[in-house]
């Protein structure tokens, strides 16, 4: 037998590992076993400590959520989208996000570790699929984390009455949109990284408090923007000779391409849900914590998005610190207030970075048990408790992009990652509801997902191309009638294989099938070039697994350390047989 990582003892035993890697792609990249997820726990060292309740969770989604999403990309989303609808581009990515937190919370009770959409599609779809969402979720944390630390220094100088140019160095000889060097940024990226090093338990309760006073400012915005704002900007711009009016000045599909950038402000409770390992009581803490706290942040985030357009006309809003300049730039004298929201969102602002960078961490350490990565990723520390070296790596990491890159760059970067994560776990709930690998047949339930996406994605593409008019109106009737006629003839012959033993996903297969609809709707609202950044990450996250993962994750598994083997568990140590999952 090969000792451990014998693929990358020498440069011969490389070459032989690549001479075997279709043999080796076809062994693991559709390995899917509970039990090596469950084993590969013990390669992090001590267990997390099983501190946080219900809620901790809540107050963790909503510290995770309510800062980075509203603070970042209302602005935009408002000035050059959807205007003052905004509000119900709010709504729908609220409701996508809802569907998708029933999706991970059926998962996060029943496979209660670390690890998120990583460890749900490996149990899934194997190992490649996981490996493929597992890194695009984690690059989604590391720049939306760069893009709320910038943010921050923008609201922190607004606090102060100070530009945020003078808060950044501009260096002429790079680029536009990565020669913003903005020092503030990195400092605070760093400190949140000592903090989440030191103590799980710790970062909640100052997240707890963070988030109490970060609650105590949205009040306060939303009471001031309804009391002294004007309807009349709901529905009138500043400029309407260079500017459309309406409530809807940019019609429907502006509506939905808000919703697709506003979308990563819920991005939290996925946060929420790689914590399950230090979760109490999974069973009844993370259908509360998760579903909770995503209704509550929706209905924040409407009413803020509300009092915002009614201050100023959406024409006249700030695209980086809307909020404050909206107060500021309104005409009752509430100039001072602006300032007072500046030090409000500040705190958001940190209340979110905290939570985000507890999930990536907790992303990365499980991506290293599984051992396409270094496991040096999945190390605990046996003082903390914490995932010491993957907190450090990704806390450099995202500072280090947050020091230069632009908010435009970085927001179109994650929109995209975030929603294919989101979608991938919504197949996933359903595939594994209704398969069973070795007892039933899966291709009923992959006809039936490949189906439902494709039908998405004929609606979508009639939707943004189709000429306006009757033909296209009945094309898009007629592709919904198919989408339910699919969903309903597949409800009706294919009966499910598993039924969740404490909390499950309700009315399936209906919840997670309107979720992936409108996840792909959404995807489809993104611009060319985000697909082009996310087709090259992709391209680069193929390579690493094919030349680096695959051999890995090969070698982990002949030394005994995972368990699977041509479609079976094997135990190949005793102390393997030791390792079991403890809930």
């Amino acid at each position: 037998m090969e000792s451990h990582r014998s693929s990358f003892s020498s440069a011969r035993a490389y070459l032989r590992a690549l001479a075997q890697t279709p043999a080796r792609l076809a062994r693991r990249a559709g390995s899917v076993s509970f039990e090596e997820v469950s084993r590969v726990k013990a390669l992090s060292g001590p267990d997390m400590r099983r501190t946080l309740r219900w809620y901790d969770l809540v107050g963790l989604g909503i510290g995770g959520m309510v800062g980075a999403g509203v603070f970042v990309t209302t602005g935009r989303a408002a000035t050059h989208l959807a205007g003052p609808a905004v509000v119900i581009s709010y709504a729908i990515a609220g409701l996508c996000a809802l569907l998708s937190a029933f999706c991970y919370t059926e998962f996060a009770v029943d496979l209660p570790v670390a690890g998120g959409a990583f460890s749900y599609i490996r149990i899934t779809f194997g190992e490649f699929a996981a490996f493929l969402t597992g890194t695009n979720l984690v690059m989604d944390y590391v720049m939306s984390n760069a893009a709320v630390a910038r943010s921050f220094t923008a609201y922190l100088g607004t606090a102060f009455g100070i530009s945020t140019a003078k808060w950044r160095l501009t260096v002429h000889s790079i680029p536009d949109g990565f020669n913003q060097i903005d020092i503030v940024a990195v400092v605070v990226v760093l400190l949140i990284t000592l903090v989440i090093c030191y103590s799980t338990r710790e970062s909640s309760v100052l997240n707890m408090v963070l988030t109490v006073l970060h609650i105590l400012f949205i009040s306060f915005i939303i009471v001031v923007g309804f009391w002294q704002g004007e309807w009349s900007n709901f529905i009138e711009p500043g400029d309407p000779k260079h500017h459309p009016s309406g409530f809807f000045p940019y019609g429907a599909s502006g509506v939905f391409n808000g919703a697709a950038m506003v979308y990563i402000s819920y991005i939290g409770y996925d946060a929420v849900s790689t914590m399950a390992e230090e979760v109490r009581d999974p069973v009844k803490d993370i259908p509360i914590g998760v579903s909770g706290s995503v209704i509550i942040v929706t209905f924040l985030y409407c009413l803020m998005a509300a009092s915002m357009s009614m201050l100023l006309p959406y024409d006249m809003i700030d695209a980086d610190a809307p909020f404050s300049a909206a107060f500021r730039g309104n005409k009752n004298g509430l100039g001072w207030v602006s300032n007072v929201i500046g030090a409000g969102a500040s705190f958001g602002i940190l209340t979110s970075l905290l939570v985000a960078m507890l999930g990536q961490a907790r992303y990365m350490c499980v991506i290293g048990r599984s051992s396409v990565v270094p496991a040096w990723f999945a190390r605990v520390h046996p003082k903390t408790s914490t995932p010491v070296n993957a907190s450090t790596f990704l806390g450099i990491f995202t500072a280090a992009i947050a020091l230069f890159t632009d908010l435009n760059v970085l927001l179109n970067l994650i929109s995209i990652g975030t929603l294919f994560v989101f979608y991938m776990v919504a197949n996933a709930v359903v595939y594994r509801r209704y398969v069973v690998l070795g007892t039933t047949n899966p291709r009923p339930t992959l006809s039936f997902l490949c189906s439902l996406t494709l039908t998405s994605i004929i609606f979508t593409l009639l939707w943004h191309f189709a000429p306006h008019g009757k033909p296209k109106a009945f094309m898009l009737g007629a592709c919904g009638v198919v989408a339910l006629a699919i969903l309903q003839i597949f409800h009706w012959m294919v009966p499910q294989a598993r039924k969740p033993e404490f909390w499950g996903v309700p009315w399936m297969p209906w919840i997670p099938s309107l979720s992936i609809f409108l996840n792909v709707f959404l995807l489809g609202s993104l611009d060319g070039p985000s697909y082009v950044r996310f087709g090259l990450f992709s391209a680069i996250v193929v390579i690493v697994y094919v030349f680096y993962s695959v051999h890995a994750s090969f070698d982990a598994e002949e030394d005994g350390f995972l368990g699977q083997k041509n479609g079976g568990i094997r135990m190949e140590s005793r102390e393997s047989e030791d390792l079991r999952l403890k809930v």
